[in-house]
């Protein structure tokens, strides 16, 4: 099994909609050593939003009726919550000021991923990317194309977890990489039929990449070496290859 390398790049300026991300990340990647074949590109997914331009401005925003009571249970800016709102697709809990939401990807988090950390300024609201692995297999593309590298790209956002303190990055949109390995099936060392081992590659790569990457210093990409035997050269079907359908969620 060969070693795990993560390298964060260096910091990038703040991104603007319309930007070309995928050039910054390979004139900083260059400046690294450049990409090559195997690399996964793990980037943060509010570069991700801010360059497709998903970004709300709360000026703009008239809070519903619910969102005024939701606001006032949890100790939040009504206008804010209307943008969680907006943004859900099912709200499962709301309890001790925190929003659980199913978004429309799928994804059960915490105010349905809407975040005001790192946001270009006070008054804004970064939202989730519209389409995840899409954006993933654009950025790849587009990386293929100035750089000539065959990577995976992971796009990664912080969850919380049930029954454990902190947070932990995961994959939210996948091109190039596994997202699982199954080794249910396989015997493990005593000769033991593994029946429930599934190991989630891509959330693993994530929570990875997480440790290297400077959250307070502009540092949403991090290269990760050694994960070339999950690297594709197809896109692949993406992080929706994680999510567990509805119907097989034993906590809600």
């Amino acid at each position: 099994m060969p070693a795990l390398r993560a390298q964060p790049l260096s910091p990038l300026p703040e991104v603007r909609p319309g930007e070309d991300l995928a050039a910054l990340i390979a004139a900083s990647a260059e400046e690294a050593g450049s990409l090559r074949d195997g690399t996964v590109v793990a980037i943060a997914h509010k570069v991700v939003s801010k360059a497709e331009g998903a970004l709300v401005a709360l000026a703009g925003v008239s809070p519903s009726p619910r969102a005024v009571e939701l606001a006032a249970e949890a100790g939040k800016d009504p206008r804010a919550v209307q943008v969680i709102l907006e943004e859900t697709a099912e709200l499962l809990r709301a309890e001790r000021g925190v929003l659980i939401c199913r978004t429309r990807h799928g994804f059960v988090c915490a105010n349905a991923g809407v975040d005001a950390s790192n946001a270009p300024d006070d008054d804004t609201l970064v939202l989730l990317p519209r389409d995840p692995d899409g954006s993933a297999r654009s950025l790849r593309a587009r990386l293929r194309e100035l750089t000539g590298a065959r990577v995976g790209v992971l796009i990664s956002d912080s969850f919380g977890r049930a029954w454990r303190h902190g947070q932990l990055d995961v994959a939210l949109g996948l091109a190039g990489l596994a997202p699982l390995e199954d080794w249910r099936g396989r015997e493990d060392s005593r000769g033991l039929v593994l029946s429930a081992t599934w190991l989630a590659v891509a959330d693993a790569a994530a929570a990875a990449a997480d440790l290297a990457r400077g959250k307070d210093s502009r540092q949403p990409v991090v290269l990760l070496e050694g994960l070339e035997r999950f690297v594709t050269e197809e896109d692949g079907p993406g992080a929706a290859a994680l999510l567990r359908a509805r119907e097989e969620d034993l906590f809600l």
